[in-house]
């Protein structure tokens, strides 16, 4: 009896490890099929902007495009808020110390800041000769690895305390950010200005540090939830998402604010919790999809999201850089359109290649020695 109570508890600890291990896969899944997502709708507008003429920017076309476009920094911020609270739920588990968790979440925000150093001196250097200021210039990189270095204190809390205290701190972010922009910055060097002080040119930890602040509460949440719980808290997600966007919007269209000057697309409360509020509906969405509608196997969109920081890097020297010169502010709506589909399946290459770059590889040299084989021995050899 003892020997079969211990067979069946083996066998139960299999099934929940196949449990736990199958929920993991759904939620990479359905983050990198999200991600996948906004790096799409990133490339048509980064296409539109930089190829469309000037001339053709008033029409609908190109605010449809540039309003889409103004989603994906958002999603961006907010699916890395996500991991960096994945990866303190783990070192909390792992039984760290408070110095090493949050030892191990700046590890994260250096690596994050050197790439963006790396990014921006790779477009210096590309585009010489070019102000050195250019070098500092505070991309949605330098916003990640500064935000998440200053969030790192949240390593020293309990996962169900980062759940609500990062999403107090999101609210926090959005709600004092038009006062960030009321601040006198002329005495404060520009670099300071650049990452603190709300900026249609660059990407200031207010407001665009509340995505990540909100995500880290996602990402607390998911982990404390049960694999059968995961339905049923996305179908709040979709609610909570929808919530956000009307009740943000009705705010937003009040004649009277708070705020003594506020900015609508620039620092308002409002429009970072309608954006949240619509990344939290597509959260749900790409969760549905992934796990109840997608075929298994590859997906085209889901390859985008797991090479996204390439795609980033070469779709922003391709598409602003000097490689295409006669397509800069020169083509109209229906070429920028394909324009915008061969870029993607540029980057779509440039993806799936990162990620099978050894099975393509091994491909191309039994191609290679298929079209030339090797001469036959002689017995001199």
């Amino acid at each position: 009896m003892s020997s079969g109570n211990t067979r069946k508890s083996e066998s139960d600890q299999a099934k929940t490890r196949r449990m736990e291990s199958t929920s993991n896969r759904n939620r990479l899944l359905y983050l990198d099929w999200l991600r996948g997502v906004a790096g799409i709708i990133m490339l048509q507008g980064h296409v539109f902007q930089s190829f469309l003429k000037p001339e053709l920017r008033g029409g609908a076309s190109y605010m449809l495009s540039q309003f889409f476009g103004g989603m994906p920094p958002a999603i961006f911020l907010f699916l890395t808020g996500i991991t960096l609270a994945f990866l303190m739920h783990s070192l909390e588990r792992k039984g760290l110390s408070p110095r090493s968790r949050i030892t191990g979440t700046l590890r994260r925000a250096g690596y994050l800041f050197g790439i963006a150093f790396v990014f921006r001196l790779q477009l210096w250097l590309f585009s010489w000769p070019s102000p050195w200021t250019n070098l500092f210039k505070v991309d949605i990189l330098n916003c990640m690895g500064v935000g998440i270095a200053l969030l790192s204190v949240m390593a020293l809390f309990t996962t169900a305390q980062r759940a609500r205290i990062c999403a107090a701190l999101g609210l926090l972010i959005a709600g004092v950010s038009p006062l960030f922009s009321q601040i006198n910055w002329s005495g404060v060097p520009w670099i300071v200005k650049a990452y603190l002080a709300p900026d249609y040119n660059y990407f200031s930890l207010f407001p665009w540090a509340a995505y990540l602040a909100f995500g880290m509460s996602a990402g607390s949440l998911l982990r404390l939830l049960k694999p059968e719980q995961l339905d049923r808290a996305m179908q709040w997600s979709a609610l909570l998402g929808i919530a956000m966007v009307v009740t943000a919007r009705y705010f937003a269209n009040l004649p009277f604010s708070i705020y003594p000057k506020s900015e609508f697309w620039l620092d308002s409360p409002a429009q970072v919790l309608i954006k949240q509020g619509v990344t939290l509906a597509m959260l749900a969405l790409a969760y549905l999809w992934t796990q109840y509608a997608a075929a298994p196997g590859w997906s085209w969109v889901r390859q985008f999201g797991t090479a996204s920081l390439l795609v980033y890097w070469v779709h922003i020297e391709l598409v602003y850089g000097r490689w295409l010169p006669f397509c800069k502010n020169n083509l109209d709506v229906g070429q920028t359109v394909l324009a915008s589909f061969v870029v993607i399946a540029l980057m779509l290459l440039l993806a799936v290649g990162k990620t099978y770059r050894k099975d393509v590889a091994a491909y191309l040299s039994a191609w290679r020695w298929s079209q030339f084989p090797k001469p036959d021995r002689v017995p001199a050899d």
